[in-house]
């Protein structure tokens, strides 16, 4: 916004486009969204560079990728070559030539004072010029035209040469010389002469910035790009120069003769070919990395002039140019690498402004904190990130557990806590276990009191339930199968969302238990939640069920006042365990001593009182048997989810196991009731 002020002292505002960098009311970049797709890209392998590197690549619901913008980029590169051709002066000339001869034809035959044998001898000179076009032009330098018209026509083909050739150095200069007076043209060689000094200067290194400063005074007004120094100046200058060099590298060498040989004629005088050629040869030396040598195949039918031909080049350069920077495939490449200006002027505005987008992205996804370099140069996602990215998936948790009509639970027993003696009348929506004695009792007394027996033998006023001690802490290990199937059958990634889901969970609502992740393939390991998300696929054989328990029970035994939950997700039966010495032992069938070693050490959880869920994945029978034998040794439970339903289940069963006498869903209910609005989940938080 400008502001000026009225006759009388009053204000005007004028508004206009914002051209001072980002837009400040532009929406903030969604980086949720950007650091879901990293988070999933990680989780599958990637490193988080190139996890960051795909996300911009495929761009945002609401805006283009890199890889989208490169495709538009050689499109359009596609299209220029195959729109044109560089036959566009010469067109032009052999069209003025002929007009002229058509006109002084025309002249000879009504001429009736003229001598016939001028005549004859004019006539047989016009129907005999050479075939190239550029020669006829050269033939007819001397001729004594009688038409007018046709003079005129003739001196057209010295002026658009001169024009063109002009327009290739100087863009726009072919519509700024139509009709140029001869002071016009006088003007035009001055400046190339002054412009050449000044480059030698500069070349020898004798040039002062009062040098450049005279000469823009002087003939600034032939560079409407306002160079500021005489760096800014010759990059322009050789830009073009370059491409004009292009151009003629790109005609056959047919072409390249006759225009070679018409440029003598431009302005009826050498000297504009000899300034531009000291002109070219001074940019050369002073920008030897420009591109002089390269050349295009146009194949098109629209004739382009030397000027427009060069500007066409121009964009072929910046085209290419982009095409580079898009790809990011060069050593330091970042997305400020992008030249907005060159991208607008290409594809569009709105092109400008996806890319803009994507340079935001990343500059906020290096410095907000979400990636942190290592000491050996590597990014990883940050602490702060991994918690970013436990909310979303824990987010969509809570909604799958608020909307699911139940889980295929194979068997359930147990208790939510530690059995205190007595017992209670069963109420709606309890999961502790019967007391069958006592319902039994009930049943029979009930049935004397009705005196002659006819009663129902069991109703459900008869039932009663144990009554159990909720804990107030849980000490909860989640055991997670890191083995060779599980990277096999595509249960890698929803395996660590659902460690970083429940990883959430306790440390942002339960911040009182103690969660342990350990993964177990051919041995078991400890894991820090960043360590497991970033973990490579294990190509390593080996199920070892039996060290993955040993380290759960260690860690049981650290917390003794808290309520051991055992959550055990896997895919195949133990093959693996640990010997007396402590080196792994593997072995396919699984054989009897490891099936021995692992139920020994599940019955010690049971001894410590944990509370057991297997999650069983796959359809395998054998798995199955051996799975359901497990939970029943330990009064375990036994679920079997869809892979995109494990998260909840995981998390689910963990809310019921502290959830005390409710059930899992009444347990969900109370944990995200500030999260969810209304009965259908809708995250609101």
């Amino acid at each position: 916004m400008a502001a000026s002020r009225r006759p009388g002292g009053r204000h005007r505002a004028r508004y206009g486009r914002y051209d001072g960098g980002p837009d400040p009311l532009a929406p903030p970049v969604d980086l949720a969204e950007a650091l879901g797709h990293i988070g999933e890209d990680v989780m599958a392998g990637y490193s988080p560079e190139r996890a960051m590197q795909e996300f911009l690549r495929r761009g945002g619901r609401d805006g283009r990728g890199l890889d989208e913008l490169a495709r538009e980029v050689a499109r359009k590169r596609q299209e220029l070559l195959a729109k044109h051709n560089l036959d566009g002066t010469l067109n032009e000339v052999r069209e003025l030539l002929d007009k002229a001869v058509l006109a002084e034809r025309g002249q000879l035959a009504r001429d009736v004072d003229l001598d016939d044998g001028d005549r004859a001898f004019r006539e047989l000179q016009l129907g005999n010029l050479p075939p190239s076009t550029a020669a006829a032009v050269s033939e007819l330098a001397s001729y004594d035209w009688q038409s007018a018209e046709a003079r005129a026509d003739y001196e057209k083909i010295k002026d658009l040469l001169g024009r063109e050739l002009l327009d290739q150095r100087f863009k726009g200069m072919k519509q700024a010389m139509e009709g140029a007076t001869e002071e016009d043209r006088a003007a035009i060689n001055e400046m190339l002469g002054d412009l050449n000094e000044l480059l030698e200067k500069n070349r020898a290194g004798t040039d002062t910035p009062e040098d450049f400063a005279e000469f823009m005074a002087k003939h600034g007004s032939f560079f409407p790009e306002n160079p500021q120094n005489i760096d800014e100046l010759m990059d322009a200058l050789a830009q073009r120069s370059a491409a004009a060099q292009r151009m003629l590298n790109s005609m056959t060498p047919e072409q390249r003769r006759e225009l070679m040989e018409l440029s003598a004629q431009a302005f009826g005088s050498p000297e504009l070919m000899e300034g531009l050629n000291r002109l070219d040869q001074n940019l050369q030396a002073l920008r030897p990395g420009e591109d002089w040598g390269g050349s295009e195949q146009f194949g098109g039918e629209e004739g382009l002039g030397l000027g427009d031909g060069t500007g066409a080049l121009q964009d072929l350069a910046e085209l290419d140019a982009l095409s580079e920077q898009l790809s990011q495939a060069y050593g330091g490449a970042r997305m400020d690498d992008l030249d907005l200006d060159k991208l607008a002027r290409q594809l569009g505005d709105a092109a400008a402004v996806d890319a803009r987008t994507l340079q935001e992205l990343e500059r906020a996804l290096r410095d907000s904190g979400y990636l942190k370099r290592t000491s050996d140069g590597q990014l990883r996602l940050s602490p702060k990130a991994m918690r970013q990215l436990g909310k979303a998936l824990l987010k969509d948790v809570a909604n799958r557990i608020s909307g699911r009509q139940g889980e295929r639970d194979l068997r359930q027993a147990g208790a939510a806590g530690e059995r205190s003696g007595a017992t209670r009348e069963w109420a709606f929506g309890d999961t502790e276990p019967w007391d069958i004695p006592r319902t039994v009792l009930n049943a029979a007394r009930r049935r004397a009191a009705d005196g002659d027996g006819s009663g129902r033998l069991f109703e459900l006023a008869d039932v009663e339930v144990q009554e159990t001690e909720a804990r107030t802490q849980a000490a909860v290990a989640l055991l997670v199968d890191t083995s060779f199937s599980m990277a096999m059958d595509g249960r890698w990634v929803p395996m660590k969302r659902t460690a970083l889901a429940l990883h959430q969970l306790v440390t942002s609502r339960f911040r009182g238990d103690h969660l342990q992740l350990i993964g177990f393939g051919r041995h078991a390991e400890v894991m820090e939640i960043e360590q497991l998300t970033a973990l490579d696929s294990m190509w390593a054989k080996g199920t070892n069920l039996h060290h993955g328990l040993l380290l759960a029970n260690r860690f049981f035994r650290k917390h003794p006042n808290a309520q051991p939950v055992l959550l055990i997700v896997t895919d195949g039966e133990p093959t693996s365990h640990l010997e007396p010495d402590g080196e792994v032992y593997f072995s396919y069938p699984p054989h009897p001593l490891t099936i021995a070693y692992s139920v020994r050490e599940l019955d010690n959880a049971g001894r410590l009182g944990a509370q057991v869920t297997f999650f069983r994945l796959g359809e395998d029978p054998g798995l199955a048997r051996f799975i359901d034998s497990m939970a029943k040794r330990v009064d375990g439970r036994v679920v079997a989810p869809e892979l995109d339903d494990l998260g909840a289940a995981v998390v689910g069963s963990y809310l019921g196991s502290r959830g005390g006498r409710g059930s899992t869903a009444a347990a969900a209910e109370s944990t995200f009731g500030g999260w969810f609005g209304g009965s259908r989940g809708f995250w609101v938080g």
